[in-house]
């Protein structure tokens, strides 16, 4: 409650619970809050998902992705040093995440150690949500989960997922050669929100249990176009990094690839282009847009379900900056698994509310923290014996977010 109020500090909560009511009913002490993240053990929290997941989870499409948390902890065996997103040059824990796209709800997460990688990632995802009994679900991917191993243990588990691919991998580049001519066919065109694409679907058996896949190409000509400008940008860059010798590391497959180099006695140095490799990147694969799918035939449902992945990514910004997860204050691992889990519960609450506001005037005009905070004026006044108690009267505000909320504060 008080993390969706507030998003603050855990060590501010005991001055907000004596004025606030809560389900603790009590005033709550920095030692208190300690004790209750000890007590949510893991096997705890596995009842939980087990009971939410059976909720909110029916024919839903999961968008599953990582964050990284950072910390200033050394005693904490998960916090490490890996790839940062917010880029802080701190070690960290590294938070997957599952939500809902139909029911717009975080439906599960998992804290992993801070090197690990994003590919590596998954395997151990389906294992663990297996042991809750749930298995053959619809996973929504990005390509930084791609490889041929995973994509082989979720056809063998024999779930759904749909994922975008890389352009680098050879039979996707094969795919896209073969209808290269017929892409911009008028009966191959569509409009999707603002973008007007091209596609092709084709069926795509995977592996030797020869699992019907589709294989769904988007081509857009304007990404096209623009990708191109940048390459040629960078292009002229490169070239001018070489010739004045000022190259930099982070672009030296660059150099190998498209330029031919080479220095002589008469001539000095040479720097020209390796026509073969730019006509081959320029041309091919600009634009193109390669989606894998399996138990999604329909390009454009296909093409839909991948671009709302982001839900996720918005609920990570909505526990970092919201919720105050930008740091990790929690030395011990125990407590560590008891704040998350707090964490979790805390953004379910700001996601519901979010949903209950999505069709209303109040989501054109208030956050869903300013909605809260515009509440923090309405007071319930008990009083002691059979009195009961009264709320104070609601401004125009507070009556329009109660009936959102379909909440009837009753004065007797």
């Amino acid at each position: 409650y008080y993390l969706v109020s507030r998003g603050d500090a855990l060590s501010h909560l005991e001055s907000w619970s004596k004025n606030h009511a809560h389900p603790y009913n009590g005033i709550i002490s920095s030692q208190r809050i300690s004790e209750i993240l000890k007590q949510l053990s893991m096997n705890k929290q596995l009842n939980f998902y087990r009971d939410w997941m059976s909720k909110v989870m029916e024919s839903d499409y999961l968008c599953y992705d990582i964050t990284s948390i950072s910390s200033y902890t050394e005693s904490n065996e998960y916090v490490r040093y890996g790839y940062n997103r917010d880029h802080d040059p701190l070690k960290q824990i590294n938070l997957a995440m599952l939500y809902g796209q139909k029911s717009k709800l975080p439906v599960f997460y998992q804290r992993m150690p801070g090197s690990i990688n994003d590919v590596r990632t998954l395997q151990n995802l389906l294992k663990n949500l297996s042991k809750l009994d749930f298995s053959r679900l619809h996973y929504v991917l990005d390509k930084g989960f791609y490889s041929k191993d995973n994509i082989d243990y979720l056809v063998e588990k024999k779930s759904h997922f749909t994922i975008a691919v890389p352009l680098k991998l050879k039979w996707v580049q094969e795919s896209i050669d073969a209808i290269r001519d017929q892409i911009e066919h008028p009966d191959n065109l569509f409009k999707i929100n603002e973008d007007i694409l091209y596609f092709h679907s084709q069926i795509h058996y995977w592996g030797e249990e020869h699992r019907r896949c589709y294989l769904h190409l988007y081509y857009n000509p304007y990404i096209a176009a623009h990708e191109t400008q940048s390459f040629n940008e960078k292009l002229l860059m490169w070239k001018s990094e070489l010739e004045s010798g000022n190259t930099q590391v982070k672009n030296e497959e660059a150099y190998e690839k498209y330029f031919i180099v080479s220095k002589t006695a008469k001539q000095g140095l040479s720097v020209k282009y390796n026509e073969e490799e730019i006509l081959k990147r320029r041309q091919k694969y600009s634009g193109f847009l390669p989606i894998l799918s399996c138990g999604i035939k329909d390009p454009i449902e296909s093409l839909t379900i991948y671009r709302n992945k982001d839900v996720v990514e918005k609920s990570f910004d909505n526990l970092k900056n919201q919720l105050d997860m930008k740091r990790l204050r929690i030395h011990s691992s125990a407590s560590m698994d008891g704040r998350l889990f707090v964490q979790f519960i805390a953004l379910v609450y700001m996601s519901y509310i979010r949903n209950k506001i999505q069709n209303s005037d109040l989501n054109q005009k208030y956050t869903v923290r300013e909605i809260i905070q515009e509440m923090e004026s309405l007071c319930k006044i008990s009083y002691s014996g059979k009195r009961g108690a009264l709320y104070t009267v609601p401004t125009k505000l507070q009556k329009n977010i109660l009936d959102s909320f379909n909440i009837n504060l009753s004065n007797s």
